[in-house]
């Protein structure tokens, strides 16, 4: 029932923000106003294990902005507000249901959903899967189970008195020797907060034999670069762990009378760990998919499979990079030398800027030179 808590990160970064505009720009309005629950983040901070960190807004013009290029807000509190943004009159939105099961039977998709303690069926041509990592849709019509090399772990609290906020509100994302080939977050919340984190690929966790949990709470006792922002720092509630899907590699992520959007379709930037701005884009993608298909009749794998060719269009090259450069966290001198080369390489850092930017910008990454001019130009 909303509002209800969910393990997150909870950074909207700047490609949330062309989603919210093309739906209503009147939303992000809403969201820098609301300074209770959301607050303004300018760009994200990303430290290499050396100690060395670089600065990247979200935006390349800041000073031309009229609000933030994007929010930081509990999921708690982002999730109720997207659930107000519901029109009643075009939804039908139940509470507490749950989707225990589905099967096909022909051309229709058979739902059981759990209410209480009755199970009830609803039958319909067409399912938009946004149930996150333990989607019912997706494993039962996909197959798509747990893969450790393309699947993170990850935990996360909430702590008050964490000191050395970035004045703009940057995102941090510490590349620490200790969470090789992962890494340690801090981002700021509304009201003096922070949510602080730490992920690692699922095929690490298990090889190393790490406890993220007890890994975490050693960087924040003993990191040189860390400890002392603890120091007046209190946890508020429980350390709590959550899957990663990430989308490192390409699936499949429609079929015949279905499609798979979020978590539900391993869409998790596998560098950023970011889900939630890819979520969106997916579920404004098969929204417009769905009325095709509704207009068409014609709700077969073979229709909607322009779905899975718009998201890679846009999504795909992006994800590449993100993959290429998570392998870069196993080798500390490598990345180290990639952030030491982004204090000189303007390519670079702008790279980094669009993969939290507008999504229109992802198309140099299909550019051979673009990585020719990445590694080789200042």
């Amino acid at each position: 029932m909303f509002p209800r808590d969910k393990i997150c990160g909870d950074a909207l970064s700047g490609k949330v923000m062309p989603v919210f505009r093309k739906l209503d720009p009147a939303l992000i309005d809403h969201l820098a106003i609301d300074k209770e629950h959301f607050i303004g983040s300018y760009g994200i901070k990303f430290a290499a294990p050396n100690g060395k960190s670089i600065d990247i807004p979200f935006n390349k013009d800041l000073g031309s902005l009229k609000t933030p290029p994007g929010f930081i807000s509990k999921r708690i509190d982002f999730d109720n507000f997207m659930v107000g943004q519901i029109d009643k009159t075009v939804a039908d939105f139940r509470q507490g249901h749950e989707l225990v099961a589905i099967r096909k039977e022909g051309d229709t998709n058979i739902l059981s959903i759990r209410f209480g303690e009755e199970v009830y069926e609803v039958e319909t041509p067409l399912v938009i899967a946004s149930e996150g990592d333990r989607s019912v849709v997706s494993k039962t019509y996909s197959g798509f189970g747990m893969e450790p090399d393309h699947y993170c772990g990850g935990i996360r609290a909430y702590y008050s008195g964490v000191t050395g906020m970035h004045p703009m509100n940057f995102i941090e994302l510490h590349f620490l020797d200790e969470l090789l080939p992962g890494y340690f977050w801090i981002f700021p919340l509304p009201n003096g907060g922070a949510n602080v984190g730490a992920g690692m690929l699922s095929s690490s966790i298990s090889k190393k034999k790490i406890n993220l949990r007890e890994a975490m709470l050693k960087v924040i006792k003993e990191n040189p670069t860390i400890k002392d922002r603890f120091t007046n720092a209190v946890p508020e509630g429980k350390i709590q762990g959550w899957g990663l899907p990430l989308g490192s590699k390409k699936r499949p992520i429609s079929g015949d009378g279905f499609m798979l959007t979020g978590d539900a379709a391993s869409m998790i930037d596998p560098f950023s760990g970011e889900g939630i701005s890819n979520a969106m884009y997916c579920g404004m993608t098969a929204a417009n998919v769905a009325m095709e298909a509704i207009k068409a009749g014609n709700f077969k794998s073979s229709f909607l499979v322009q779905y899975d060719e718009k998201i890679y269009n846009r999504l795909w090259s992006e994800l590449q990079l993100s993959h290429t450069m998570q392998k870069l966290c196993k080798y500390p001198w490598l990345f180290n030398f990639v952030i030491n080369k982004a204090e000189k390489n303007r390519t670079f850092r702008e790279t980094i800027s669009c993969m939290f930017d507008d999504l229109d910008l992802r198309a140099r990454f299909k550019q051979p030179s673009f990585y020719f001019k990445l590694l080789f130009n200042h």
